[in-house]
């Protein structure tokens, strides 16, 4: 079993930036996809950004492409989402995800094995 526990969420206004982090624990090294997903009031969890634990691939919801960046680093165990450009339809509660199987799609929420308890982005225009 693997802990995920994210932090860096918070208040920006329109333009801004922050750097969400989530810190994992346990059996990392049977996970072969670290991921962020969002959910905002109201509306269901989405896929924001994902990546391969070993060849550090990325991959992005076309709503986020060129503004958000996934990284990985091994050494500390932590996955970083850099948000850039933020806007408020970016508002949301961003949670931390791993998972064992490569097969499926990247944003596929169910092939998720392990979930953070999230931490809150608030960008107000």
């Amino acid at each position: 079993q693997v802990q995920l526990v994210e932090s860096g969420g918070g208040s920006v206004q329109t333009g801004g930036s922050l750097r969400l982090s989530c810190v994992r624990s346990g059996d990392t090294n049977s996970r072969k996809f670290m991921a962020w997903f969002r959910q905002a009031p109201g509306k269901e969890r989405e896929a924001v950004a994902a990546i391969t634990t070993r060849a550090r691939y990325p991959f992005y919801a076309d709503s986020v492409k060129g503004r958000f960046t996934i990284s990985l680093d091994n050494t500390k165990n932590t996955v970083y989402l850099q948000m850039n450009s933020l806007k408020p339809e970016d508002t949301a509660m961003y949670y931390c995800a791993a998972r064992r199987d490569v097969a499926p799609a990247w944003n596929n929420q169910g092939s998720y094995d392990d979930w953070g308890q999230g931490t809150q982005v608030t960008v107000s225009s």
